[in-house]
């Protein structure tokens, strides 16, 4: 029984197709590739990486981390919001759906295309304490309407 069920997932990974809700947890890009550009492999190497965190109830966070010369971290938030996958069909942040953004390579692999930039993706466990940092971070992002307004009215007159 085992080994019809290991075999039945080799094939939906194999031809991109994976339950919906394998998405749920944290990745980090591991290649990006802008068309017409080299590869660039994320990590140690380059000193730069990408986050995302997909929670079972749609909640969606996406952050940029990168060394400093010094060897620090820095984590840029991007965005903090929901997504939607659904047979396909995936979107961040209220987009419009883009069928096949996300196509599964393997349970811990994705790969996909933004704007003309290709990405790898890997599933992968973190500490709790780095999830919740980042997430946090991430949500910082979303700057209540009432600090806009000050923001407007006294650095950007």
């Amino acid at each position: 029984m085992a080994l019809a069920l290991i075999g039945a997932l080799q094939v939906n990974a194999q031809t991109g197709k994976m339950d919906d809700k394998e998405i749920i947890g944290t990745w980090i890009m591991e290649s990006m590739q802008w068309e017409g550009e080299k590869k660039t492999m994320c990590g140690k190497e380059s000193g730069y990486s990408q986050f995302k965190y997909y929670g079972a109830d749609g909640e969606y966070a996406c952050a940029e981390l990168a060394l400093t010369k010094e060897g620090k971290v820095v984590v840029m938030p991007h965005e903090y919001g929901t997504y939607s996958l659904k047979d396909g069909w995936y979107s961040e942040m209220g987009r419009e759906p883009i069928k096949d953004a996300i196509v599964w390579v393997d349970k811990t692999t994705t790969k996909g295309t933004w704007m003309k930039r290709h990405d790898i993706w890997k599933k992968v466990t973190l500490p709790d304490k780095v999830v919740k940092y980042i997430m946090d971070c991430c949500k910082t992002k979303n700057t209540p309407a009432d600090v806009q307004l000050l923001i407007k009215q006294n650095l950007f007159k």
